[in-house]
């Protein structure tokens, strides 16, 4: 299973071939939405292009380090506004969608998961948790929140010294539903994901525990005509109907 998962997350992913198309760099969190939305765009114009996951912080330091993406699709747009301020991108790119945070448990395990956390406070009262997931709060937006989230409700210094921390949302996610942790806090986006949907119960985390989710794009020094055209793709009706089935919210209705 843990393979399985690996693999549907992206983190078995091998390096595309050269002349393969152009590279988008997607947050982890939108990985299912992303293939899915790269597909139809193929379908429908013929043209390819490569995907590669990741934390949206480590992407937004690889680009100010010269890598040679051509679309950055970013979990938090403060990275590309950060990158714009700095004069490392050209423009300050597009938002494409809000997401949200879900409490996320194994089918069958000892944690509930309801959206004021109940459950989690009261498993942490009776010592039922070892270890629950997050992704890393440094550099990867999901994690950031997911910390704030749990400060609202007054666990995180409680729930700290448990911590499994994924390099990204989709390892967190991974650690939260193979038996690795009793639960963890991921995106929304991700839980729906059939492979994860399929082993694990979730519950909406209220949105006003934590700063917004808004997630934007940009066009990069490597953009050729193919991801422009992927580029515009994205902020398309068939697009935003694929976002807005895999749980995020278009533009303006977070």
């Amino acid at each position: 299973m843990l393979a399985a998962l690996l693999t549907a997350f992206g983190l078995a992913l091998l390096p595309a071939r050269a002349g393969d198309g152009p590279v988008i760099a997607a947050a982890s969190s939108v990985q299912s939405a992303v293939t899915e939305i790269a597909a139809a765009f193929t379908a429908e114009t013929g043209q390819a292009v490569r995907l590669s996951f990741g934390s949206t912080g480590n992407f937004a330091r690889q680009i100010r380090e010269g890598a040679p993406y051509a679309v950055f699709l970013a979990a938090d747009e403060d990275f590309i506004l950060g990158l714009y301020h700095d004069g490392i991108v050209a423009s300050a790119g597009d938002p494409y969608a809000e997401g949200r945070l879900v409490i996320i448990v194994p089918k069958g395990g000892a944690l509930a998961a309801d959206p004021s956390l109940d459950g989690l406070a009261a498993a942490l009262d009776a010592g039922q948790i070892d270890r629950f997931a997050i992704a890393n709060p440094d550099h990867a937006p999901y994690g950031l929140r997911a910390e704030e989230a749990l400060r609202h409700r007054g666990l995180w210094d409680r729930i700290t010294p448990l911590l499994v921390i994924g390099e990204n949302v989709a390892q967190a996610a991974q650690f939260a539903v193979s038996g690795n942790a009793e639960g963890g806090i991921i995106a929304y986006s991700l839980a729906l994901a059939p492979e994860v949907a399929a082993r694990s119960d979730h519950a909406l985390i209220p949105a006003d525990w934590h700063a917004p989710l808004r997630q934007r794009m940009v066009l990069l020094d490597a953009a050729d005509p193919v991801a422009v055209a992927f580029y515009a793709y994205m902020q398309g009706t068939a697009a935003g109907a694929i976002l807005a089935r895999h749980g995020l919210a278009l533009p303006g209705e977070g």
